[in-house]
């Protein structure tokens, strides 16, 4: 198992990505290579300095770095020996089994969809968001913000992919659908929303229990709660400021604790065909350590295998 990590790519790189490998060598077996992206020389300083053993590391030179503010398209084009560039053609030749980056979300998504490219049958990859619920349990978010406009067909995808995330990675067995809406009666919502409903109901590889609603996202309903990425992402930043909120008033409470970010690490490209993972750009050691593990998680599980034998066996629409 190789995975590549961008060193280059979050506000805090390469340091605290090193720092992150520290934590995660501290519980991993000896089977994994990591595949590290980025200023050699820095890079191989910051290893010694903190004791990795080199036995399972790689280090590939990348003389070029894509910032935050750059288009995404046009510096994937323009800087071919950027870490993130790099990190799509190891994946896209089979030299690394997953790549994670925390650097320009666009540029990952980007290189995702045009490097690796979208599972057959998938129209259009998703990303969520886990969203911690009062009885303990992670909910699931999709979509948290990459496809703001949506038909139908899309978000029955994206319940469908979204089921098989939280089945074979979150652990769920027969994990509940539910489609957010303004209402919990069938007929209710936008036009998008009430043409998707009988594609959801109809869609048998998904457990689909009808609407949610927004008063429903914080609590067990649903597993799995499907809309399209402008709702998605509203949703996502409005849990973000509240966590900011009650980090700035100094109130302790637990529950509000796990909406940090750092815990989960990042979150997959889904219905793409091999594992991108894509953390925040504000990302620190344990986010690192975290995003490792999710891929770790999804090679072990053949996760990738799993969406392609469904979205092969019946075409989903």
């Amino acid at each position: 198992m190789n995975i590549a990590l961008d060193m280059m790519g979050g506000d805090h790189a390469p340091l605290e990505a090193v720092k992150g490998i520290v934590l995660f060598l501290a519980e991993a077996g000896n089977d994994i290579i990591l595949t590290l992206i980025g200023d050699e020389a820095k890079v191989t300083d910051l290893l010694l300095i903190h004791g990795i053993p080199m036995d399972n590391i790689i280090v590939v030179h990348a003389s070029e770095q894509i910032e935050m503010h750059e288009h995404p398209t046009r510096a994937l084009r323009q800087k071919p020996q950027s870490s993130i560039a790099i990190g799509f053609q190891l994946l896209a030749g089979g030299q690394t089994d997953a790549f994670i980056s925390a650097g320009n979300t666009g540029a990952m998504l980007v290189g995702a969809l045009f490097s690796i490219k979208a599972i057959e049958g998938v129209s259009r990859p998703t990303i969520g968001a886990y969203i911690p619920r009062e009885n303990g349990t992670l909910g699931l978010l999709v979509d948290a913000g990459i496809n703001a406009d949506c038909k139908p067909e899309n978000l029955n995808q994206f319940a469908t992919l979204g089921s098989l995330y939280a089945e074979h990675i979150l652990g769920y067995q027969n994990p509940k659908i539910g489609l957010i809406n303004m209402g919990e009666e069938e007929g209710k919502g936008n036009l998008l929303v009430q043409a998707a409903y009988p594609l959801l109901k109809e869609n048998k590889h998904i457990n689909f229990v009808g609407n949610i609603e927004g008063r429903d996202i914080l609590l067990d309903k649903a597993d799995v709660m499907v809309c399209e990425g402008f709702t998605g992402n509203v949703v996502l930043k409005m849990a973000e400021s509240l966590y900011d909120l009650v980090q700035r008033r100094g109130i302790a409470d637990e529950h509000m604790e796990r909406f940090n970010f750092e815990i989960y690490g990042g979150i997959p490209v889904l219905g793409v065909a091999k594992p991108v993972i894509i953390g925040h750009g504000i990302s620190h050691a344990l986010a690192f350590k975290n995003m490792i593990k999710i891929a770790e998680k999804m090679i072990e599980k053949d996760f990738m295998e799993k969406m392609k034998e469904v979205f092969t066996a019946q075409s989903i629409s």
